[in-house]
């Protein structure tokens, strides 16, 4: 069986294990203040260009609702796409918290600056607004859901209107290398901390075996948020576990080039699928490859491949995903393009 449902089927990369194992027997100090963490906590400071409050977690749902409920008032709710992770396939983590998600309509997984802009209008001119949930944030994705990118031109436009209204811009960076590995990604990592209150860099599915390295470039949001994070049984006390993935990764460049491998896979299979005649639900620069199939083409497809189901559509056709990873082999793609 060919494995192209998820970008974190394997462990982690070999640069990570090998210091996992070098560094196991050495003796460190627990919950972030390990050498390891410290020195991950700066390599990425640097990458990002300005100073900033770095803390790790074990996942993206955990850092979703972590940030979102830390730094929200009680009266608060949270602005996301229609097809937003958290608004979607996080079982209602937010909710859970006592806060509303504002769905608002996507294209392609995005949502624009007008939309936003919109919403905040209009519930400011409602007399009732008072006994209403307030907007506090902004959440998105980069890269979104469905593999799409926002670029710098988009994030500076929702920044504004962020400011305008008062709200903060949270980035949800789960996927972020292969972001920054696409050739059409015109965003870095320092122009996202410039633009965003706070984002994560993501770990679990780009080449770490867990983690997720959550930036708070508005540090005036964050204050005891280590507390916040005990509070929701978010802290490690091995936190160096975190420490020496991201250590590694923020090393010598390897985040990146782990994330351009896996789009360049895709990109392999998103150039066969154009060849051999497959319907493309939408352009996708990233990893993250989506198709538009009948029951007899995904019954057979799934014969010989494990693939991600997204939608079924009003037409019944339904979408599916093929997803590459930081360590998707050649053979592999070269075997994918053979049973397409």
């Amino acid at each position: 069986m060919l494995y192209f449902i998820n970008d974190y089927s394997e462990g982690m990369a070999p640069q990570i294990l090998d210091v996992m194992i070098s560094s196991n027997m050495s003796k460190q100090s627990g919950y972030g203040d390990d050498e390891f963490c410290i020195s991950a906590k700066e390599k990425i400071k640097k990458e990002i260009g300005t100073d900033a409050e770095i803390f790790f977690v074990s996942g993206g749902t955990q850092a979703n609702k972590i940030v979102i409920a830390s730094i929200l008032k009680n009266y608060e709710g949270v602005i996301a796409a229609d097809t937003g992770h958290i608004a979607v396939h996080e079982a209602g983590a937010i909710e859970n918290t006592g806060h509303k998600v504002f769905t608002l309509n996507s294209k392609d997984g995005k949502i624009d600056a007008g939309s936003i802009k919109r919403f905040c209008k209009n519930f400011y001119a409602d007399v009732n607004h008072e006994h209403m949930v307030y907007p506090g944030m902004v959440y998105i994705s980069q890269p979104t859901e469905y593999g799409t990118l926002y670029s710098k031109k988009e994030l500076e436009e929702i920044n504004k209107v962020c400011k305008e209204y008062e709200l903060l811009l949270f980035a949800d960076g789960a996927r972020l290398a292969y972001a920054l590995g696409s050739s059409e990604c015109d965003t870095s990592l320092k122009s996202i901390a410039k633009l965003c209150d706070v984002f994560y860099i993501g770990g679990t599915k780009c080449g770490a075996l867990l983690g997720e390295a959550i930036v708070f470039t508005n540090k005036n949001i964050c204050k005891h948020f280590f507390t916040d994070m005990k509070l929701f049984g978010g802290v490690l006390a091995k936190s160096r576990v975190m420490g020496i993935q991201f250590d590694v990764l923020f090393g010598d460049g390897l985040y990146e080039r782990l994330g351009r491998a896996g789009v360049d896979a895709a990109m392999k299979i998103k150039q066969a699928l154009i060849e051999k005649g497959y319907e493309l639900y939408l352009n996708s620069p990233t990893n993250q490859q989506f198709i538009v199939v009948d029951d007899t083409v995904r019954r057979k497809l799934s014969e010989k491949v494990a693939f991600g189901f997204m939608e079924t559509l009003d037409t019944g056709k339904h979408v599916i995903r093929f997803c590459t990873s930081w360590a998707t082999r050649d053979e592999d793609v070269e075997s994918l393009i053979s049973v397409l």
